[in-house]
């Protein structure tokens, strides 16, 4: 069995009209929850990154670099960019970084700090599951930047559950629906068996309620 697009098209429908309009762009959340599958077994356990052909409109990308590769990952639309003595600054107020850190989706680094980065910012970004994509110094962080954006992390740690974003309310429903069958697909391939691995799975939007799509 397999979710068809008109299925999902409607569940996008009914979750943009069960919650009340938000002074803020909600986002559209996937929840699957797993059956049947041993999670003390770390092959049993979902850990994709998925890009997704539409993105997440809106996602804020953090570059932790310097020099030159911090000026073009300035020109290349970062919404912000850390060079090494703001990162010594974040290591003496943990409050102020983790305040911070938590105003962005996506983090990049490059290499040479990435030793830093994880002293400083690895607590704060780990249990988050956003520890930054590090990158060589003469990498087109452009083309870095934008492959990012498009990119989600499917988890499950140690349990039977897992969620992800898969649009804003921007989006078309098209969009949405495309993303939606993209990451059904990648768990789908990652499981022992398929949609029998599947309990149930639901669609809502920050704050409406999750309509079931399985």
């Amino acid at each position: 069995m397999s979710l068809q697009r008109n299925q999902i098209l409607q569940a996008i429908t009914k979750a943009r009209e069960s919650g009340k309009k938000r002074k803020f762009e909600q986002t559209f959340e996937l929840a699957i929850n797993l059956r049947e599958l041993d999670m003390k077994r770390p092959e049993n356990r979902i850990n994709l990154r998925v890009q997704l052909p539409n993105g997440i409109s809106g996602q804020k990308v953090l570059v932790f670099a310097g020099g030159d590769l911090g000026l073009r990952a300035r020109r290349s639309g970062a919404d912000m960019v850390i060079e090494p003595p703001e990162l010594a600054e974040l290591a003496k107020d943990k409050k102020a970084a983790k305040k911070k850190l938590k105003e962005y989706d996506i983090f990049i680094s490059e290499t040479t700090l990435m030793a830093q980065v994880g002293r400083i910012a690895g607590p704060i970004l780990g249990p988050r599951g956003k520890m930054p994509t590090p990158v060589p110094s003469q990498t087109p962080i452009d083309n870095v930047i934008e492959r990012e954006r498009k990119a989600i992390i499917l988890r499950t740690r140690d349990k039977l559950f897992c969620h992800c974003m898969v649009g804003k309310e921007k989006m078309t429903d098209e969009q949405v629906a495309q993303n939606i069958e993209i990451v059904l697909q990648q768990l789908i391939a990652a499981t022992k068996r398929g949609y029998g691995n599947v309990k149930s799975i639901y669609l809502k939007t920050t704050m409406g309620e999750a309509i079931k799509l399985f």
